[in-house]
Protein backbone atom coordinates (compact mmCIF):
# COMPACT_ATOMS: atom_id res chain seq x y z
CA UNK A 1 0.00 0.00 0.00
CA UNK A 2 3.06 2.45 1.14
CA UNK A 3 4.56 1.81 -2.68
CA UNK A 4 1.15 2.26 -4.39
CA UNK A 5 0.65 5.03 -2.67
CA UNK A 6 3.80 7.17 -3.92
CA UNK A 7 3.27 6.02 -7.30
CA UNK A 8 -0.22 7.47 -6.87
CA UNK A 9 1.46 11.13 -5.79
CA UNK A 10 4.14 10.79 -8.27
CA UNK A 11 1.13 10.03 -11.26
CA UNK A 12 -0.50 13.50 -9.65
CA UNK A 13 2.61 15.61 -10.85
CA UNK A 14 2.30 13.68 -14.26
CA UNK A 15 0.94 15.01 -18.07
CA UNK A 16 -1.75 14.10 -19.11
CA UNK A 17 -3.99 15.66 -16.39
CA UNK A 18 -7.60 14.66 -16.54
CA UNK A 19 -9.84 17.88 -15.66
CA UNK A 20 -13.17 16.34 -16.69
CA UNK A 21 -12.79 13.70 -14.67
CA UNK A 22 -11.68 15.34 -11.87
CA UNK A 23 -14.31 17.39 -11.83
CA UNK A 24 -16.76 14.68 -12.06
CA UNK A 25 -15.30 12.99 -8.93
CA UNK A 26 -15.77 16.50 -6.96
CA UNK A 27 -19.08 16.55 -8.10
CA UNK A 28 -19.50 12.87 -6.58
CA UNK A 29 -17.63 12.94 -3.63
CA UNK A 30 -18.83 16.85 -2.51
CA UNK A 31 -22.36 17.06 -3.98
CA UNK A 32 -23.09 13.04 -3.05
CA UNK A 33 -22.04 13.59 0.30
CA UNK A 34 -23.24 16.29 1.12
CA UNK A 35 -27.05 15.62 3.07
CA UNK A 36 -24.77 12.96 4.98
CA UNK A 37 -22.18 15.77 6.27
CA UNK A 38 -25.01 18.47 6.81
CA UNK A 39 -27.44 15.95 9.06
CA UNK A 40 -24.77 14.52 10.71
CA UNK A 41 -23.41 17.92 11.66
CA UNK A 42 -26.78 19.21 12.80
CA UNK A 43 -27.65 16.17 14.83
CA UNK A 44 -24.38 15.52 16.61
CA UNK A 45 -24.03 19.49 17.41
CA UNK A 46 -27.57 19.54 18.83
CA UNK A 47 -26.92 16.29 20.64
CA UNK A 48 -23.59 17.87 21.74
CA UNK A 49 -24.84 21.30 23.26
CA UNK A 50 -27.63 19.63 25.01
CA UNK A 51 -25.54 17.11 27.10
CA UNK A 52 -23.36 20.13 27.73
CA UNK A 53 -25.47 22.54 28.73
CA UNK A 54 -26.88 20.60 31.30
CA UNK A 55 -23.79 19.40 32.50
CA UNK A 56 -22.42 23.19 32.30
CA UNK A 57 -25.63 23.92 34.27
CA UNK A 58 -24.78 22.57 37.44
CA UNK A 59 -21.62 24.91 37.78
CA UNK A 60 -23.58 27.98 37.07
CA UNK A 61 -21.48 28.02 33.60
CA UNK A 62 -23.47 27.70 30.58
CA UNK A 63 -22.09 30.86 29.22
CA UNK A 64 -19.45 28.89 28.09
CA UNK A 65 -21.44 26.77 26.02
CA UNK A 66 -20.05 28.49 22.74
CA UNK A 67 -16.68 28.27 23.48
CA UNK A 68 -16.84 24.48 24.04
CA UNK A 69 -18.96 23.81 20.88
CA UNK A 70 -16.16 25.43 18.89
CA UNK A 71 -13.44 23.95 20.14
CA UNK A 72 -14.92 20.50 20.08
CA UNK A 73 -16.25 20.84 16.68
CA UNK A 74 -13.54 22.43 15.03
CA UNK A 75 -10.82 20.66 16.45
CA UNK A 76 -11.93 17.01 16.35
CA UNK A 77 -16.12 16.22 16.10
CA UNK A 78 -16.49 18.14 12.76
CA UNK A 79 -13.35 16.87 10.81
CA UNK A 80 -13.70 13.27 12.18
CA UNK A 81 -17.47 12.79 11.99
CA UNK A 82 -16.70 14.40 8.49
CA UNK A 83 -14.23 12.26 7.20
CA UNK A 84 -16.24 8.91 8.71
CA UNK A 85 -19.07 9.97 6.98
CA UNK A 86 -17.39 10.59 3.80
CA UNK A 87 -15.30 7.34 4.57
CA UNK A 88 -18.21 5.50 4.89
CA UNK A 89 -19.84 6.27 1.20
CA UNK A 90 -17.10 7.18 -1.13
CA UNK A 91 -14.22 4.43 -0.07
CA UNK A 92 -16.95 1.92 -0.37
CA UNK A 93 -18.32 3.26 -4.45
CA UNK A 94 -14.35 4.19 -5.42
CA UNK A 95 -13.16 0.39 -4.23
CA UNK A 96 -16.24 -1.43 -6.19
CA UNK A 97 -15.92 1.26 -9.36
CA UNK A 98 -12.19 0.25 -9.41
CA UNK A 99 -12.63 -3.34 -8.18
CA UNK A 100 -15.46 -3.93 -11.21
CA UNK A 101 -13.26 -2.28 -13.47
CA UNK A 102 -10.69 -5.06 -12.92
CA UNK A 103 -12.73 -7.83 -13.07
CA UNK A 104 -13.98 -6.87 -15.89
CA UNK A 105 -10.41 -6.72 -17.47
CA UNK A 106 -11.39 -2.76 -18.33
CA UNK A 107 -7.79 -1.53 -16.68
CA UNK A 108 -6.13 -4.46 -18.89
CA UNK A 109 -7.66 -2.53 -21.58
CA UNK A 110 -6.52 0.82 -20.95
CA UNK A 111 -3.12 -0.45 -20.40
CA UNK A 112 -3.56 -2.23 -24.06
CA UNK A 113 -4.08 1.43 -25.13
CA UNK A 114 -0.82 3.57 -23.36
CA UNK A 115 -2.88 4.65 -20.66
CA UNK A 116 -1.82 4.61 -17.09
CA UNK A 117 -4.98 3.34 -15.05
CA UNK A 118 -3.56 5.43 -11.40
CA UNK A 119 -2.95 8.15 -13.33
CA UNK A 120 -6.26 7.76 -15.07
CA UNK A 121 -8.50 6.32 -12.21
CA UNK A 122 -6.64 7.28 -9.18
CA UNK A 123 -5.27 10.61 -9.28
CA UNK A 124 -8.77 12.43 -10.21
CA UNK A 125 -10.50 10.96 -7.09
CA UNK A 126 -6.97 11.81 -4.77
CA UNK A 127 -7.55 15.25 -6.19
CA UNK A 128 -11.05 15.20 -5.28
CA UNK A 129 -11.17 14.20 -1.80
CA UNK A 130 -8.00 17.07 -1.44
CA UNK A 131 -10.86 19.57 -2.45
CA UNK A 132 -14.25 18.04 -1.03
CA UNK A 133 -13.36 16.59 2.12
CA UNK A 134 -12.18 20.24 3.63
CA UNK A 135 -14.43 21.87 2.10
CA UNK A 136 -17.40 19.56 3.82
CA UNK A 137 -15.49 19.40 6.82
CA UNK A 138 -15.87 23.45 7.10
CA UNK A 139 -19.84 23.27 6.04
CA UNK A 140 -20.40 20.28 9.02
CA UNK A 141 -18.36 22.77 11.42
CA UNK A 142 -20.98 25.86 10.92
CA UNK A 143 -24.04 22.99 10.57
CA UNK A 144 -22.91 22.07 13.97
CA UNK A 145 -22.63 24.90 15.41
CA UNK A 146 -25.66 26.31 14.03
CA UNK A 147 -27.08 22.96 15.66
CA UNK A 148 -25.76 23.93 19.30
CA UNK A 149 -26.92 27.70 18.92
CA UNK A 150 -30.76 26.28 18.25
CA UNK A 151 -30.11 24.21 21.95
CA UNK A 152 -28.29 27.34 23.24
CA UNK A 153 -31.48 29.79 22.14
CA UNK A 154 -34.36 27.47 22.41
CA UNK A 155 -33.52 24.68 25.02
CA UNK A 156 -31.07 26.23 27.20
CA UNK A 157 -32.19 29.40 27.05
CA UNK A 158 -28.78 31.19 26.50
CA UNK A 159 -28.41 35.07 24.73
CA UNK A 160 -27.87 34.48 21.28
CA UNK A 161 -25.43 37.49 21.63
CA UNK A 162 -23.49 35.61 23.92
CA UNK A 163 -23.20 32.39 22.44
CA UNK A 164 -22.02 33.62 18.91
CA UNK A 165 -19.79 36.04 21.11
CA UNK A 166 -18.37 33.01 22.69
CA UNK A 167 -18.16 30.77 19.30
CA UNK A 168 -16.29 34.16 17.96
CA UNK A 169 -14.04 34.22 20.35
CA UNK A 170 -12.38 30.60 20.16
CA UNK A 171 -12.08 30.72 16.26
CA UNK A 172 -8.35 31.50 16.38
CA UNK A 173 -5.30 30.38 13.99
CA UNK A 174 -5.02 27.26 16.35
CA UNK A 175 -8.18 25.74 16.44
CA UNK A 176 -9.00 26.85 12.36
CA UNK A 177 -5.58 25.32 11.87
CA UNK A 178 -6.37 22.05 13.61
CA UNK A 179 -9.78 21.96 11.53
CA UNK A 180 -8.11 22.22 8.29
CA UNK A 181 -5.38 20.28 8.25
CA UNK A 182 -6.87 17.07 9.75
CA UNK A 183 -9.07 17.01 6.93
CA UNK A 184 -6.49 17.31 4.49
CA UNK A 185 -4.71 13.94 6.07
CA UNK A 186 -7.95 11.98 6.05
CA UNK A 187 -8.35 12.97 2.51
CA UNK A 188 -5.10 10.95 1.94
CA UNK A 189 -6.01 8.47 3.76
CA UNK A 190 -9.71 7.73 2.14
CA UNK A 191 -7.66 8.01 -1.25
CA UNK A 192 -5.15 5.87 -0.50
CA UNK A 193 -6.73 2.98 0.91
CA UNK A 194 -9.96 2.93 -1.33
CA UNK A 195 -7.81 3.29 -4.56
CA UNK A 196 -5.75 0.51 -3.74
CA UNK A 197 -7.77 -1.64 -2.04
CA UNK A 198 -9.50 -1.66 -5.56
CA UNK A 199 -6.79 -2.10 -7.77
CA UNK A 200 -6.09 -5.12 -5.71
CA UNK A 201 -9.18 -6.67 -5.30
CA UNK A 202 -8.93 -10.47 -6.56
CA UNK A 203 -11.55 -12.75 -6.99
CA UNK A 204 -14.30 -12.03 -8.95
CA UNK A 205 -17.35 -10.15 -7.73
CA UNK A 206 -16.50 -11.98 -4.17
CA UNK A 207 -13.20 -10.50 -4.31
CA UNK A 208 -14.69 -7.15 -5.04
CA UNK A 209 -17.27 -7.63 -2.28
CA UNK A 210 -14.46 -8.38 0.20
CA UNK A 211 -12.17 -5.57 -1.18
CA UNK A 212 -15.14 -2.99 -0.28
CA UNK A 213 -15.88 -3.78 2.91
CA UNK A 214 -11.50 -4.01 4.14
CA UNK A 215 -11.54 -0.60 2.71
CA UNK A 216 -14.24 1.35 4.70
CA UNK A 217 -13.46 -0.68 7.62
CA UNK A 218 -9.73 0.73 7.11
CA UNK A 219 -10.27 3.61 6.25
CA UNK A 220 -12.64 4.08 9.66
CA UNK A 221 -10.08 2.99 11.43
CA UNK A 222 -7.01 4.87 10.51
CA UNK A 223 -9.21 8.13 10.34
CA UNK A 224 -9.55 7.20 14.38
CA UNK A 225 -5.87 6.33 14.90
CA UNK A 226 -4.48 9.60 12.83
CA UNK A 227 -6.83 11.68 14.30
CA UNK A 228 -5.35 11.23 17.74
CA UNK A 229 -1.65 11.25 16.27
CA UNK A 230 -2.25 14.38 14.31
CA UNK A 231 -4.12 16.10 17.76
CA UNK A 232 -0.21 14.95 19.80
CA UNK A 233 2.10 16.58 17.42
CA UNK A 234 -0.14 19.46 16.77
CA UNK A 235 -0.97 20.33 20.76
CA UNK A 236 3.27 19.72 21.24
CA UNK A 237 4.19 22.29 18.34
CA UNK A 238 1.15 24.95 18.73
CA UNK A 239 0.19 24.91 22.25
CA UNK A 240 0.61 28.38 23.00
CA UNK A 241 -2.17 29.58 19.94
CA UNK A 242 -4.62 27.20 21.02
Amino acid sequence: MFIFSVKLIVATFRRPFYFAETKEQMYHIGVGSLYLVVLTGIFAGQGFALAFSNELADFGAKDYLGRIMTISIVRELGPVLAALMIAARVSAGITAEIGAMKSSNQLSALIAFGIDPIQKLGVPRLLALLFMVPALTIICDIIAIFGGWIIAAFIAHISTTLYWAAVKERLIFGNLFIGILKPIIFSFVIAFISVYKGFSAEGGTKGVGKATTESVVLSSIIILVVNFFITKVIFSLIKGYL
